[in-house]
């Protein structure tokens, strides 16, 4: 016992989380998940036959199993002491352990539309463990910008609700689909006018080399989550060799900017708006 506590239990001297990732070559801000069970629920959301209401439950599936990823590898953590229910009969009722730390100001930005849903399901979760007074939702009306060939030239932001600085925050875009970057590095030159914020995260269901190339060269800053990465169109020799090998002969864009293998648009279909 000691100021009024008992000792700490020693299980909780070195507690770590062990991130399961893939082996590559794109740098250590990039994190490409090894988990079988994320990959079978995005092979199911990106299927030719799934649409309404699965694609939102698979969504909602898998943006809450990513947040508890997230969560445990980048939030900072602290030790606690909080009486339980048996601290009234036991003096040892107290736990003493590590928990995530929530005086940490916490912003999950929506990209609207595909970012809609993610956002919302982050920012529902992160209210329950952080502090609920400093977490906030950011609203971005974002869209690629084309050419007369349909090829991505950039991305326009039409209009934002952002509801404060980021200083010493946790930022964090849920993009189901990180195809060329463009909206993204918008979207962080948007945010870095704002403050210095704590670290910026991005959660992704696909992510091509092509998307990777473009966010280490602007943001390298930027901390990449993402279930999958797709380079279908590369050539064999590149399929068999460990990701970012032959980073400049990867493809996962087609000439129009869509992923291969991909999923099609998942903002379309998650709305039921086609346009």
């Amino acid at each position: 016992m000691k100021d009024g506590f008992p000792t700490q239990d020693s299980q909780f001297n070195d507690l770590r989380f062990q991130l399961s990732e893939i082996p590559h070559r794109y740098g250590p801000n990039v994190h490409i998940l090894s988990d079988p069970f994320l990959l079978s629920h995005l092979a199911q959301l990106c299927a030719e036959d799934t649409v309404q209401p699965i694609i939102n439950e698979l969504v909602t599936t898998l943006y809450s199993s990513l947040l508890k990823t997230i969560v445990n590898q980048e939030f900072p953590k602290r030790r606690a002491q909080i009486r339980t229910r048996m601290a009234a009969l036991h003096p040892e009722g107290v736990f003493q352990g590590p928990i995530i730390d929530p005086s940490i100001p916490t912003v999950t930005v929506n990209l609207a539309r595909a970012g809609t849903l993610p956002s919302h399901i982050c920012y529902t979760a992160l209210n329950y463990f952080m502090n609920p007074k400093i977490v906030r939702q950011d609203h971005i009306s974002i869209g690629r910008t084309t050419d007369a060939d349909e090829k991505v030239t950039g991305s326009q932001v039409s209009g934002h609700k952002i509801g404060g600085d980021v200083e010493g925050a946790i930022v964090i875009f849920p993009d189901p689909m990180g195809a060329t970057g463009s909206t993204l590095a918008k979207a962080l030159d948007l945010y870095k006018t704002r403050g210095k914020a704590l670290k910026y995260i991005s959660i992704h269901c696909i992510v091509t080399p092509e998307y990777l190339r473009t966010i280490k060269t602007l943001h390298p800053d930027l901390n990449v989550y993402a279930i999958r990465l797709d380079r279908g169109l590369s050539a064999p020799d590149v399929l068999n060799s460990i990701p970012g090998t032959h980073w400049d002969r990867e493809r996962g864009l087609n000439d129009k900017h869509y992923i291969v293998p991909g999923g099609g648009g998942f903002g379309e279909i998650m709305n039921n708006a086609y346009i």
